[in-house]
């Protein structure tokens, strides 16, 4: 059996002025084309159409020390700082899409859209 005092715990490091070569080059991509007969950007996306996202409907916010919600019990009252006849904002993943108001359909809430907001980056 080898005595562990006799093997070396790590190779020598390099105190010479050596230095290894290395050989960098661009990095080839194929050249992406459109597909013939694809329509246009609207056909290019339809795709899209069946992925599902979640849409949230934001009433409204309030900003709380950590504190004064650690205080919060059932019943209690939260009031934020929107009017309630301002409008409901609809975001998807955290963008903003459409401004909305408050409906109830068949005992649930929904919103009715009122304006679709601009893209973000659309020229316009």
């Amino acid at each position: 059996m080898p005595d562990p005092a006799d093997t070396p715990a790590d190779p020598p490091t390099p105190t010479g002025p050596e230095v290894k070569e290395i050989l960098a080059k661009m990095a080839e991509f194929a050249q992406l084309l459109p597909q013939a007969g694809a329509g246009g950007a609207a056909a290019s996306v339809d795709f899209l159409r069946d992925v599902p996202v979640t849409v949230s409907a934001q009433l409204g916010h309030v900003v709380m020390p950590i504190g004064d919600v650690l205080k919060l019990s059932p019943g209690a009252v939260v009031e934020l700082e929107e009017m309630t006849h301002q409008p409901i904002t609809l975001m998807v993943r955290g963008v903003a899409f459409a401004t909305g108001e408050v409906v109830v359909v068949d005992d649930r809430f929904a919103v009715r859209i009122k304006t679709l907001l601009s893209p973000k980056g659309a020229k316009g």
